[in-house]
């Protein structure tokens, strides 16, 4: 990783922040991009970067959000870039190569020797399949093989570990935009190369995880037919390294609500280094909007969602499906891009083919303010969250919630601490057909009782979660940080 330097017109007036993510803006439109837009749009006098992880091209090249003026660059890491395919003849890694890759892929510490590592990723880094390919790497999994899998098939545990190290060596390639603060969504890659940017400019970091990332990534694991057996732990084991770097070297990680705070700290975040900031709305728009026209005869259950796994899309057509025996009346629009995981869809349009339900539409991606007001109760049935948007939104419309126990979603329907303000909602188990099913049809059946969630709901977003109070403590943050960052080369 190479700084590169700050244009000399730029450096003494106006400062420049690097967004890092993973898997989100500006090619995927959800949760995640929406707050990064909203951060880069509300902050006209700072210049900001985006420094994108994405898996490849054809799946991550067209920008879902019109980009602001004072987003400056867009510089995107893609991950399956290159096969495993090496150059010609042999790569030899010198001892201290070789020692830098033993202490990147065994060591146990969190106190990673990064100034070695990344001189040997400079040194080769046209050639980083063959560092993978080489003798040093085999010798390294043939080493941590036999101490810890040696009841697999070796063959496999090779091409994991390699498969594993790829993508890492590819975003620690990558130069460093210069930047005088740098801050990522998560953990994960986003959040180590912000460790090696901060490592090597000197500058702050900030992390906002809207979940956890690794316990997302361990969810994943587990479920995932592409990793089996013992190499789960291997993977999961990697990740919980990788956020554990990032916690270290962050100077403040925030998250969006108590619970995440605490899973934060035991993952090996130092407790005086978070902080709570939790999203907000525009409370004004959306608790002003005017009801669309539609039939109102019906019951319409809006779903505001992306079209992936891990909303469990499946879930919530079964669960609607069984509703909407018992009550005619009900329809549901799910609201939300269709395109970002082709397969999972046509999955979901085929069981609906076969549930035969008709009162079922997708909608695609709209624009929410449109539409929210006139649906009668929401629903999410997703398998992981952070603090959902939507479900703020929809409260702040004045509309009744239906959400699994997931995330921040018990805390926004029900209140915390000293909340009296009532249910905002119901809160379901995740992947319970039958308990969601039962919850749509007693809010269909109750439209008073929907009538006093959706004014609890407006209630809460007012007092604790309103768009201005959330980008005031991001002002704060970024004015304290940028204070303290050392000058930019050329300063």
């Amino acid at each position: 990783m190479i700084p590169e330097e700050l244009p000399m017109d730029t450096q003494a007036t106006r400062k420049r922040i690097c967004l890092i993510c993973e898997g989100s803006y500006p090619y995927v439109a959800g949760g995640v991009s929406t707050w990064i837009q909203m951060l880069i749009e509300q902050f006209p006098d700072h210049d900001f970067i985006i420094w994108s992880i994405a898996t490849n091209r054809k799946e991550m090249s067209q920008y879902k959000y019109t980009l602001p003026p004072n987003l400056l660059d867009i510089r995107t890491v893609y991950l399956e870039d290159h096969p495993f395919k090496p150059g010609p003849g042999k790569l030899r890694l010198t001892r201290d190569e070789q020692q830098a890759l033993k202490a990147l892929i065994l060591d146990e510490t969190d106190d990673v020797a990064w100034q070695s590592i990344l001189d040997l990723i400079q040194h080769h880094r046209q050639r980083l399949v063959d560092v993978l390919m080489g003798e040093a790497f085999f010798s390294l999994a043939v080493e941590q093989y036999q101490n810890d899998y040696s009841r697999t098939v070796f063959n496999d545990y090779l091409w994991n570990l390699r498969s594993m190290y790829f993508p890492l060596l590819k975003v620690l390639a990558d130069d460093i935009p210069v930047a005088d603060l740098y801050h990522a969504a998560s953990t994960g890659y986003a959040g180590l190369i912000g460790s090696i940017a901060a490592h090597v400019t000197g500058k702050p970091l900030l992390i906002t995880e809207h979940g956890i990332y690794t316990r997302e990534r361990e969810e994943e694991i587990i479920k995932a037919e592409w990793v089996i057996g013992d190499f789960k732990k291997l993977w999961i084991h990697f990740f919980y390294k990788l956020a554990r770097i990032a916690y270290l070297k962050a100077d403040r990680v925030i998250a969006l609500f108590e619970h995440n705070r605490n899973l934060q700290i035991e993952l090996g975040c130092p407790p005086d280094k978070t902080q709570v900031i939790p999203n907000g709305v525009d409370f004004s728009l959306f608790s002003a909007l005017p009801e669309p026209a539609r039939n109102r005869d019906m019951i319409r259950v809006g779903a505001v969602v992306r079209i992936v796994p891990i909303k469990d899309i499946k879930t919530m057509l079964l669960a609607f499906d069984h509703a909407q025996k018992q009550v005619p009346q009900l329809e549901l629009v799910i609201c939300g891009p269709v395109d970002e995981d082709p397969d999972y869809a046509r999955e979901c349009q085929q069981l609906l083919a076969e549930l035969g339900t008709e009162q079922v539409s997708f909608a695609g991606r709209i624009q929410v303010r449109d539409h929210i007001a006139g649906f009668d109760l929401m629903l999410l049935t997703s398998i992981s969250e952070g603090q959902p948007l939507a479900v703020m939104e929809g409260m702040a419309a004045g509309v009744a919630q239906i959400a699994t126990h997931v995330g921040a979603c018990q805390e926004l329907l029900q209140g915390a601490g000293d909340d009296d303000l009532g249910e905002a909602g119901l809160v379901v188990p995740v992947m319970d057909v039958e308990r969601i099913a039962q919850a749509i049809i007693d809010l269909a059946h109750h439209p008073a009782r929907r009538r006093q969630m959706g004014q609890a709901g407006q209630k809460r977003i007012q007092r604790f979660y309103q768009k201005p109070d959330f980008l005031r403590q991001y002002e704060d943050l970024y004015m304290n940080w940028l204070a303290e960052a050392v000058p930019s080369q050329g300063d």
